[in-house]
């Protein structure tokens, strides 16, 4: 994700178009890093979110309200002594950086009109909102930056306020070809790098997009293009910064499933495997962009200590395993010994005391074969010899054979719980997954009084052609969904040979069509382990013949009839229900 000068200059045109010659009615600081303006203008009444958080820092226009604390901090209350009722006069970014200004029109308290300078810089752990007069003085800003923190610049009451031009970058509104040529194929370093070192307000995702648009590759080093190559990348760079301004934007969010990857105020063309959605203004899209990014950042630290646990059963069961795999490796000579005993019987009869071998002809391949013998035993004592290790390699094969079984299907119920916790999308489905995994002994049972009442449903999609498509998941809702909501008729599907959700089509005693079939193979390869490749085998057949062994894990089934397609674990075009 990339706030960058492209964005701040999309922002900058709408906000121009909402909020200029507006009044701020009302101003809270609900974080100690962030404010909320609500304004009054022509277009009715808008709230401004302006953050300085290290972490998220943000600008957007938004319909929600925040609470804010009782007592108002001080540069709160400073804001409303000289800007309550101000007219934003003019909204504006220097070049291309990172910066929007807010110029406000005010009465002080004898009435004379004023102007001040709200400053806000979105520039990650260094952004600020910054209180000047009209002169660039600081009055105060949101966080004080002092020279113990900052050589370059002090950000206190009292100071001048500058933009520090620590990486001298170009303004790529103003550049020409030869600054262009001149400045970035000259860079040490990959083409892609080189754009966004050279110029200001140009994020590595728009670097990469413009790469792509010429189709050179980003990765290059920047000097060995062609002269054609350096021309077609230059004319990409100059047709995008006309767009930029002229206020030619394309405000878009790109997801892969439902979660959202990337934003940018331009079309990105390079994520042609993704789903890149448009909208409206840049304000919706920073808003929807982090309330779903959000959920997907709180489910992964969430889920964390599940990882760790599923993490760290795996580890012991895999070693486990190993070990168990050798040891029955060990036992194949079994049979060997019980040869050699069998032999000794027959042919020892009449071995001299002492004998080291016996060399004799095995009657199963007609072969001779040699015998190594322990010359302080008799013949009767080496067979015995042999036959005691034949029996114990016998009953530690045995013991080994339902070991290594019972050990190989923990690993299959650990996996299929990892891959349940990659596709977990709400707490609800976290306490499921917690529930099963304290079933199993992996976690210690807490008795915490009433159970609480798990609302997590199995994902729900519509077909093309309007069947029903259901997915589990986690295991307790792959038995539900297979063996409790189907019917016999329905169909079912999964990945093969691999963890993933139990995919059931209701087929409402119908022939399905062909593209059903495609999509529901889609639909079980995206939500298996395998949907980071290009093509999963899937297996697919009536719910009928899918079968549960008595006392298997929950979500093993077995089944012995069956169809089989390749599908790319792709759900983009997809209709996705919320029940």
């Amino acid at each position: 994700m990339a706030f960058d000068g492209i964005v701040i200059a999309n922002l900058v045109r709408e906000l121009n178009d909402t909020i200029l010659n507006g009044r701020i009615s009302k101003i809270a600081q609900p974080e100690h890093d962030e404010l909320l303006l609500t304004l009054k203008g022509q277009k009715g009444q808008i709230r401004l979110v302006l953050s300085a958080s290290a972490s998220l820092p943000l600008i957007y226009e938004t319909m929600e309200n925040k609470p804010s604390p009782m007592t108002a901090p001080n540069f709160c209350m400073l804001l409303r002594k000289h800007i309550a009722n101000g007219r934003i006069t003019k909204i504006y970014q220097p070049g291309m950086e990172r910066i929007i200004n807010f110029e406000i029109e005010h009465l002080n308290e004898l009435g004379d009109l004023c102007h001040k300078q709200l400053i806000v810089e979105i520039m990650g752990k260094h952004s600020n909102i910054i209180f000047c007069d009209e002169n660039l003085k600081i009055i105060d800003s949101i966080k004080h930056i002092s020279a113990q923190v900052s050589s370059i610049r002090e950000v206190l009451p009292g100071r001048t306020y500058f933009i520090p031009e620590t990486q001298e970058k170009c303004n790529p509104l103003e550049t020409s070809q030869e600054e262009f040529f001149d400045k970035v194929f000259s860079k040490p370093q990959n083409l892609q790098k080189s754009i966004y070192t050279v110029y200001m307000g140009i994020s590595p995702v728009i670097a990469s997009e413009l790469c792509f648009r010429a189709g050179v590759e980003g990765d290059r080093p920047a000097s060995a293009l062609s002269e054609e190559e350096k021309l077609h990348l230059y004319h990409h760079f100059s047709w995008m910064m006309e767009d930029i301004k002229v206020g030619k934007f394309s405000p878009n969010i790109v997801k892969k499933g439902k979660e959202p990857i990337e934003f940018a105020s331009v079309e990105l063309t390079q994520y042609a495997d993704l789903t890149v959605t448009n909208y409206p203004n840049i304000s919706v899209v920073l808003d929807t962009y982090y309330a779903d990014k959000n959920v997907y950042t709180r489910i992964r630290q969430k889920s964390v200590d599940l990882r760790k646990v599923v993490s760290t059963a795996l580890d012991r069961n895999r070693k486990k395993y190993d070990l168990q795999l050798k040891q029955l490796k060990d036992t194949q000579k079994r049979d060997k010994y019980k040869v050699y005993g069998e032999l000794i019987h027959t042919y020892g009869y009449g071995l001299e005391e002492g004998a080291k071998s016996l060399t004799a002809e095995n009657y199963y391949t007609n072969e001779s074969i040699t015998i190594p013998l322990d010359p302080q035993l008799t013949a009767q004592e080496n067979a015995q010899k042999y036959f005691n290790k034949y029996n114990k390699l016998k009953r530690t094969y045995e013991a080994l054979t339902d070991l290594t079984e019972d050990t190989n299907q923990e690993i299959q119920h650990l996996e299929s719980i990892s891959t349940s916790l990659d596709i977990a999308v709400s707490e609800d489905d976290l306490t499921q997954i917690k529930d099963e995994l304290t079933q199993f002994g992996y976690i210690k049972k807490k008795h915490t009084g009433k159970k609480e009442k798990i609302k997590s449903k199995p994902f729900h999609y519509l077909s093309s052609d309007g069947y029903h498509i259901y997915i589990g998941k986690n295991n307790f809702q792959n038995d539900e969904l297979t063996f409790k909501f189907a019917s016999g008729s329905d169909w079912w599907f999964h990945a093969k040979g691999m963890p993933g959700s139990h995919v059931v089509v209701k087929a409402n005693g119908e022939e399905l069509p062909d593209r059903v079939f495609e999509e529901a193979g889609r639909i079980a390869a995206y939500y298996s382990k395998g949907r980071g490749t290009d093509k999963v085998e899937i297996d697919y057949l009536e719910r009928k013949n899918v079968k549960k062994p008595k006392g298997a894990k929950p979500g093993f089934v077995v089944y012995y009839t069956n169809y089989s397609l390749v599908a790319s674990p792709d759900i983009s075009g997809l209709t996705m229900i919320n029940d």
